[in-house]
């Protein structure tokens, strides 16, 4: 089962995160969804998603995204992901991948060949973004060894994303230059500060309580990420109560 590994690894009773619905159908391949989620998690990375056949394919990129042809950004694939993950954003309480996710970018993608699971198992994977931050042609490269020890098994999890020339490519730094939500328009300091983020409370026995122990190593994550004023006192980590969801 495609979200098999997903599942495996978070306890949906103590997160807000969507388990997915196995009967959840693909798209029409016009309206093929892609997001980016800023992730501060045990260190801050870009988790980049493309919807096909009903989950979502993903890749965590520690560097983010790079507008630059000749910059090449390390992608390491991860687990499938729920369609309804896409849209998230707010606190992961506890457990797997702890910590807060920002919607950085959101729009449509499709791919530049006619079958997508061949160039996946080919490891070239050429796709068109239509997002708010990013857009154009870029391409998924699988590689072998990068960044692994002397002598590892390659087990086929990492990939390159670069972006192909084209009038969306530049050395623009977006990250830097566009750093908010597309959702909220929001820091990371700001999701977390809001009384009722936008969180799932889909799952059976979910509180939606952020941990304290959680959200104080946030903070102090945060401290190193985005370092406030002098003199101003850093916001107490606190548990806050979740609205359930209204999504369906």
């Amino acid at each position: 089962m495609a979200l098999e590994e997903y599942r495996r690894k978070r306890d949906f009773t103590r997160t807000p995160e969507p388990a997915g619905d196995p009967g959840a159908r693909a798209r029409p391949a016009p309206t093929r969804f892609f997001c980016v989620q800023k992730h501060l998690a045990t260190a801050l990375h870009y988790d980049f998603r493309l919807e096909h056949d009903g989950v979502l394919l993903s890749w965590a990129v520690p560097k983010g995204p790079s507008l630059d042809p000749a910059t090449k950004r390390l992608a390491m694939q991860t687990e499938d992901h729920p369609i309804e993950y896409g849209e998230f954003e707010g606190v992961i309480p506890e457990g797997y991948g702890a910590g807060v996710v920002m919607l950085w970018d959101v729009g449509t993608w499709a791919p530049e060949s006619d079958d997508i699971d061949a160039a996946l198992r080919k490891g070239d994977l050429k796709i068109r973004l239509d997002g708010y931050k990013l857009k154009g042609s870029w391409v998924l490269v699988r590689t072998r060894g990068w960044g692994g020890r002397s002598g590892a098994k390659d087990d086929g999890r990492s990939w390159l994303l670069i972006k192909h020339k084209d009038e969306w490519a530049g050395d623009l730094d977006i990250t830097a230059f566009a750093p908010n939500s597309v959702k909220s328009a929001g820091t990371f300091r700001e999701i977390l500060a809001q009384d009722a983020p936008d969180v799932w409370l889909s799952n059976p026995g979910a509180t939606g309580e952020a941990s304290l122990e959680t959200l104080a190593d946030v903070l102090k994550k945060l401290d190193a990420l985005e370092p406030l004023p002098p003199d101003t006192p850093a916001p107490a980590a606190k548990t806050r109560p979740r609205k359930p969801s209204t999504k369906t």
